[in-house]
Protein backbone atom coordinates (compact mmCIF):
# COMPACT_ATOMS: atom_id res chain seq x y z
CA UNK A 1 0.00 0.00 0.00
CA UNK A 2 1.37 3.26 -0.74
CA UNK A 3 1.87 6.43 1.54
CA UNK A 4 0.17 9.40 1.18
CA UNK A 5 0.47 12.30 2.25
CA UNK A 6 -2.04 14.77 3.64
CA UNK A 7 -1.84 17.89 1.10
CA UNK A 8 -1.78 20.45 3.74
CA UNK A 9 1.87 19.06 4.44
CA UNK A 10 2.67 18.68 0.72
CA UNK A 11 1.35 22.61 0.59
CA UNK A 12 3.16 24.04 3.67
CA UNK A 13 6.29 21.99 2.03
CA UNK A 14 5.97 24.00 -1.41
CA UNK A 15 5.44 27.30 0.61
CA UNK A 16 8.77 26.67 2.11
CA UNK A 17 10.00 28.29 -1.30
CA UNK A 18 10.19 31.84 -1.39
CA UNK A 19 8.96 32.18 -4.82
CA UNK A 20 5.99 29.72 -4.41
CA UNK A 21 4.59 32.15 -1.40
CA UNK A 22 4.98 35.30 -3.73
CA UNK A 23 2.76 33.49 -6.25
CA UNK A 24 0.31 32.08 -3.43
CA UNK A 25 0.18 35.66 -1.66
CA UNK A 26 0.10 37.61 -5.28
CA UNK A 27 -3.17 35.24 -6.43
CA UNK A 28 -4.50 35.84 -2.66
CA UNK A 29 -4.62 39.44 -2.67
CA UNK A 30 -6.03 39.44 -6.35
CA UNK A 31 -8.84 37.26 -5.38
CA UNK A 32 -9.48 39.69 -2.34
CA UNK A 33 -9.52 42.47 -4.81
CA UNK A 34 -12.09 40.43 -7.20
CA UNK A 35 -14.47 39.28 -4.30
CA UNK A 36 -13.30 41.42 -1.39
CA UNK A 37 -12.71 38.16 0.48
CA UNK A 38 -10.17 38.74 2.86
CA UNK A 39 -10.50 35.64 4.71
CA UNK A 40 -8.57 33.78 1.61
CA UNK A 41 -5.72 36.57 1.75
CA UNK A 42 -5.79 36.05 5.47
CA UNK A 43 -5.56 32.07 5.00
CA UNK A 44 -2.72 32.51 2.49
CA UNK A 45 -0.36 34.52 4.93
CA UNK A 46 -1.31 31.85 7.73
CA UNK A 47 -0.07 29.11 5.40
CA UNK A 48 3.67 31.34 4.35
CA UNK A 49 3.79 31.41 8.07
CA UNK A 50 3.25 28.16 9.19
CA UNK A 51 5.72 27.07 6.18
CA UNK A 52 8.74 29.81 7.37
CA UNK A 53 8.64 27.63 10.81
CA UNK A 54 4.86 28.73 12.29
CA UNK A 55 3.16 31.76 14.29
CA UNK A 56 5.15 30.86 17.07
CA UNK A 57 8.13 32.10 15.49
CA UNK A 58 6.91 34.94 12.84
CA UNK A 59 4.81 36.31 16.79
CA UNK A 60 7.87 36.54 18.39
CA UNK A 61 9.62 38.45 15.75
CA UNK A 62 6.43 40.91 15.40
CA UNK A 63 6.60 40.76 19.11
CA UNK A 64 2.98 39.58 19.30
CA UNK A 65 1.45 36.86 21.50
CA UNK A 66 0.72 33.51 19.79
CA UNK A 67 -3.05 34.43 20.25
CA UNK A 68 -2.48 38.04 19.07
CA UNK A 69 -1.05 36.76 15.90
CA UNK A 70 -3.96 34.12 15.56
CA UNK A 71 -6.87 36.64 16.35
CA UNK A 72 -5.15 39.12 13.56
CA UNK A 73 -4.93 36.41 11.27
CA UNK A 74 -7.97 34.81 11.89
CA UNK A 75 -12.27 34.59 10.09
CA UNK A 76 -13.33 37.46 12.74
CA UNK A 77 -9.72 39.66 12.50
CA UNK A 78 -9.66 42.84 10.81
CA UNK A 79 -6.06 43.58 10.80
CA UNK A 80 -4.82 47.33 9.75
CA UNK A 81 -2.98 48.32 7.15
CA UNK A 82 0.01 48.63 8.94
CA UNK A 83 -0.11 45.59 10.65
CA UNK A 84 -0.48 43.60 7.56
CA UNK A 85 2.65 45.02 6.33
CA UNK A 86 4.84 44.52 8.97
CA UNK A 87 3.62 40.38 8.77
CA UNK A 88 4.30 40.44 4.80
CA UNK A 89 7.81 42.25 5.85
CA UNK A 90 8.84 39.58 8.58
CA UNK A 91 7.69 36.88 6.23
CA UNK A 92 10.26 38.42 3.31
CA UNK A 93 7.37 40.45 1.21
CA UNK A 94 6.62 44.10 0.40
CA UNK A 95 3.08 45.50 -0.60
CA UNK A 96 3.40 47.18 -4.49
CA UNK A 97 0.89 48.84 -6.31
CA UNK A 98 -0.19 47.97 -10.05
CA UNK A 99 -2.33 49.87 -12.76
CA UNK A 100 -5.91 48.02 -13.03
CA UNK A 101 -6.45 47.46 -16.96
CA UNK A 102 -9.95 49.56 -16.83
CA UNK A 103 -9.09 51.99 -14.19
CA UNK A 104 -11.13 55.64 -15.24
CA UNK A 105 -9.56 58.02 -16.88
CA UNK A 106 -8.68 61.58 -15.70
CA UNK A 107 -10.95 64.33 -16.40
Amino acid sequence: MRNYRKFKDYHIEQLRDPEDAKIYLSVAIEDYEKDEDIDAFLIAVRDVAEAQGGISILAERLSLTDEGLNKVLSENGNPQLNTIRKILHELGFKFSIEARENRPHAV
